[in-house]
């Protein structure tokens, strides 16, 4: 069963195979025997509840498409009575009293938790080794890292521990992992899907996605999640299409973009490789190639590392120890209170960007630094916009390189350049996807799709036609 797709486990649902409680059942079994360090919270009660609520609405016939699909939720969503945690140990006593509204939407739709999944501390890294719960593991090799901020949920799904996972993409973190570890995953338009009940990192930056076996996959759990939203003020009030229909249609007019700048000095040449023959087969499909300009993405990293930490410095002033959190014992005064709770929370990471953030923003610094970088990141932007008036999709590499050793990059800045080609498009607020595109020394490669504003449908349409082509996206990792 683990080995099937959400589409396929739908189908094999309403045929009655087999019941969701019997499905959930097998998957729960798998996590707990899994050495992954996928998940931080496993829900086996919750699940099964769910579960037996699923298979009543399906024998009345009163099921969705999804219902009683088992799948996995990032822990920075929160979750009505369930531990939500970001990763961190400042909120690791913290029992979320609502659910977000992407996890109410998924429970409208009667899916089942299987529990909540590793994450790197407040989604800030990009190996998810900065969990106050311990690294995540990479199933197609166990020493090396799934990549990160979503690399619980992209272990879990890479490691038929789940048939799909919730993530979040603030710089990546839904691309990254999912190229690291073999799966696909797409960060929608910026507004997309509601962010309330997120846990904020950089509020302009956030956005939600799934992170699945297929594009198929990923176009019904985007169904359920997409849509306006008046709890969150940047849930953008645009009807959502039905993103399956557009699946099947051809992309012989499809006209792609490949900048100049994803290809130089950095870029290993075994991932170039993958990338190149991957795009030669989008051509083989009908598909038009024209090499573009993106001046301004080589300003990504700094405008990034600039505007993430001043509103990550700024949405974390609130865990201060006193409202809720872990709060440090017998303080001496308030001030010894804040102090500690905080020194105690957080982890080193999450103090770095803090305290960039502090400063970026402190008076003297917010012209010459966040001023600044806001006008760069508005640069970034209008080369996109230039370039769409050119290509209906960009293309390249998600990462420079494939999953590295654990505990191999020590150096924060080295670390941030795993980043490099993924960053912009959270700048510009654009819709991304990684899709399974082939291996370098046995590890899996994923390929970059950046889209128009709102032209989630034109990604996932060029992602299944190239999956209905190859099979990278059915390959598993060794016992599975």
């Amino acid at each position: 069963m683990h080995t099937l797709s959400v589409a396929e486990l739908s189908k094999s649902l309403k045929n009655k195979e087999f019941s969701a409680v019997e499905l959930t059942q097998h998957y729960l079994d798998r996590i707990n025997r899994s050495d992954l360090n996928a998940f931080i919270t496993v829900t086996d009660e919750l699940a099964l509840s769910q579960a037996r609520e699923a298979d009543a609405k399906l024998a009345n016939g009163s099921g969705s498409v999804l219902t009683g699909i088992p799948f996995a939720q990032k822990d920075i969503f929160c979750t009505k009575g369930v531990k939500t945690s970001a990763g961190s140990k400042i909120l690791d006593p913290f029992i979320s009293p609502y659910d977000a509204t992407l996890s109410h939407k998924l429970n409208i739709e009667n899916m089942v938790m299987l529990g909540k999944t590793n994450m790197d501390e407040f989604a800030m890294g990009s190996s998810n080794e900065n969990s106050f719960y311990g690294p995540v593991k990479n199933p197609w090799n166990k020493k090396m890292v799934p990549g990160g901020s979503s690399g619980g949920s992209a272990a879990a799904v890479a490691g038929r521990l789940s048939p799909f996972a919730t993530g979040t993409d603030t710089g990546g973190s839904i691309r990254q992992p999912s190229s690291l570890c073999g799966i696909t995953g797409i960060k929608p338009t910026y507004g997309r899907v509601s962010r309330y009940g997120m846990i904020a990192y950089a509020s302009s930056l956030d956005q939600a996605g799934p992170m699945t076996q297929t594009a198929e996959d990923a176009a019904l759990i985007l169904n359920a999640i997409a849509g306006f939203d008046e709890k969150d003020s940047t849930s953008a009030p645009r009807d959502v299409p039905d993103y399956t229909k557009s699946l099947r249609d051809s992309i012989k007019s499809l006209k792609i973009g490949i900048p100049k700048e994803f290809f130089l000095e950095g870029l290993d040449s075994s991932v170039e490789k993958v990338i190149t023959e991957s795009m030669k087969e989008f051509e083989a499909m009908g598909a038009k190639l024209q090499e573009i300009s993106l001046p301004n993405s080589t300003y990504a990293i700094p405008t990034y590392y600039i505007v993430a930490p001043c509103e990550c410095s700024s949405n974390l002033s609130r865990l201060d120890g006193v409202r809720y959190g872990y709060r440090c014992k017998d303080p001496k005064d308030l001030n010894d209170l804040y102090l500690r709770s905080r020194s105690e929370g957080f982890g080193d990471e999450v103090k770095r960007r803090i305290m960039i953030g502090t400063y970026a923003l402190s008076a003297g610094y917010y012209d010459a630094y966040y001023l600044k970088a806001q006008k760069v990141r508005h640069l970034i932007s209008e080369d996109f916009k230039r370039a769409f008036k050119k290509v209906d999709i960009i293309m390249g590499p998600v990462s420079p390189t494939t999953a590295f050793e654990l505990g191999a990059i020590k150096d924060p800045v080295s670390m941030y350049l795993a980043d490099i080609y993924t960053l912009s498009a959270n700048l510009a607020g654009l819709p991304g996807m990684s899709i399974p595109a082939g291996f370098s020394n046995n590890l899996p490669v994923g390929l970059q799709m950046i889209g128009n504003y709102w032209s989630e449908e034109v990604l996932l349409n060029a992602a299944h036609q190239f999956q209905t082509q190859t099979d990278w996206h059915s390959v598993l990792p060794e016992n599975i």
